[in-house]
């Protein structure tokens, strides 16, 4: 069982930073791609940045420039940096895992609240 847990949300001022973290828990053969997603209040659940196996990112073009995803060698884990944050960018974000035979598997979400 595939397990993803997010952490590092919290609340912040506008123009300050925070570092989300997602550990990835269990038994998998081959993760093709891990992201970042975020769910706003009343809004849809969107992309954030993607990182795959190969080490290629891609961006919203919302946050380009300002957030940055990484991952560590063992891909157990994913990071997301995220600087000069606005109220926009408050929202619940999930850690969301690809694996090369098609399985997809969500965290819970962390939630990020940016204040003005």
């Amino acid at each position: 069982q595939v397990q993803l847990v997010e952490s590092g949300g919290g609340l912040v001022q506008a123009g300050g930073s925070l570092r989300l973290s997602c550990a990835a828990s269990g038994s998998f053969f081959s993760i093709a791609l891990m992201g970042w997603y975020r769910q706003a209040p009343g809004k849809q659940r969107e992309l954030v940045a993607t990182i795959a196996s190969g080490g290629i990112t891609n961006y919203a073009d919302s946050v380009k420039g300002r957030f940055t995803i990484s991952k560590d060698n063992a891909q157990k884990m994913v990071y997301l940096q995220m600087n000069s944050l606005t109220p926009e960018d408050t929202a619940v974000y999930y850690c969301n895992q690809k694996l090369a035979n098609g399985m997809i598997h969500w965290g819970k979400g962390t939630l990020v609240t940016v204040s003005s």
